[in-house]
């Protein structure tokens, strides 16, 4: 990604809603002022909009509605380091090509960005429909030096910590349903996925993958899922930023691994756990292959395990399964 690109953007972004001189952003960059203007002529070509005042110079006028990777970047600018960051147009999943990276020796922390997905990956080997129409497909990899059973509440933890994300950039009220599903207003509007390579004794590689529906329309989604899918800017009422969420999604999920790693995270787990989750006091269907259980959702246990209760009084622990809530029509993936 050209400096020169992420350093007009980051300018631009510093001064809004006033103007950066021409002059200043020549200096910068050590070039000339008809260079300047020929690069914002090609990020105009990428959806960005400027406006350009006699004497006071260029501000920003329009965003552009999909992932641009230089604009990423200058809204990560000073948030401290910026971990390695791909952002592809098509792939076919962002997991996918995480493996490939991990086999290829690819340093750590690595994100992985694409703004569509023709073979996105769901829990047990389901498909994600992965549109190009302003979602967000990512990706985070690391390689931690952690005892496999830590990982038991890694999903839960980096979901809550979404959740968090999700309340605070949107002001909507998000909600996790266990495992791994982002909800908003009863209605999915993302999911997550956990895939690790483990040695005897420790996590070799860990990749944290996750859809979300940030600028779709339900009405583009295919007709199976409009009735139990929603977006953030559905329940926001008006498009995202997708670029600021980007960014602020990245600072966020790196936050949560890192107090995830040394531990932190416990201190805040259950109290975000208890705010967010949607299926505690609600009657639920879990399914295990051929099995059906029915009952009541009370939390989780310290290992991250569905407690259900059932009418007989007594409580069943599930580490894994399909929770379906009674009001839904059908099982939510």
């Amino acid at each position: 990604m050209p400096a020169t690109e992420v350093t007009i953007l980051r300018e631009l972004l510093a001064a809004e809603p006033g103007f950066v001189s021409g002059e200043k952003l020549a200096k910068l960059l050590g070039v000339s002022r008809v260079a300047v203007w020929m690069q914002l002529q090609k990020l105009a070509r990428h959806g960005f909009a400027f406006e350009a005042q006699r004497s006071r110079g260029y501000r920003l006028a329009g965003r552009p509605p999909m992932l641009h990777h230089g604009f990423l970047l200058a809204y990560l600018r000073g948030r401290g380091r910026t971990p390695e960051i791909l952002c592809l147009d098509t792939v076919d999943s962002t997991n996918s090509e995480a493996e490939r990276r991990l086999a290829a020796g690819a340093a750590v922390p690595l994100v992985i960005l694409a703004r569509e997905q023709t073979q996105g990956r769901g829990r047990r080997g389901r498909s994600w429909h992965s549109a190009a129409n302003g979602n967000l497909y990512a990706t985070f990899v690391f390689r931690p030096h952690l005892e496999p059973a830590r990982l038991q509440d890694f999903t839960l933890w980096m979901g809550l910590s979404l959740c968090e994300l999700v309340a605070n950039f949107t002001k909507v009220a998000p909600g996790l349903k266990w495992p791994n599903d982002l909800h908003v207003g009863g209605r999915k509007a993302g999911g997550m996925l956990t895939e690790a390579r483990v040695d005897a004794d420790q996590v070799r590689d860990l990749v944290f993958g996750l859809g979300l529906n940030v600028n779709g329309r339900t009405a583009d989604l295919p007709r199976e899922l409009q009735g139990t899918a929603t977006s953030l800017a559905e329940a926001a009422g008006g498009p995202l930023d997708i670029n600021r969420f980007a960014a602020a999604l990245i600072g966020r999920m790196l936050g949560a691994y890192a107090a995830f790693e040394d531990g932190s995270y416990r201190k805040d787990f259950a109290t975000l756990w208890h705010k967010y989750d949607v299926l505690r006091g609600q009657p639920v269907t879990v399914l295990q292959g051929t099995r059906s259980v029915s009952g009541t959702a009370t939390g989780i246990d310290d290992e991250g395990s569905l407690l259900v209760r059932l009418a007989s009084g007594r409580t069943e622990r599930f580490r894994a399964g399909e929770v379906t809530l009674a009001r839904d029509a059908a099982p939510a993936t």
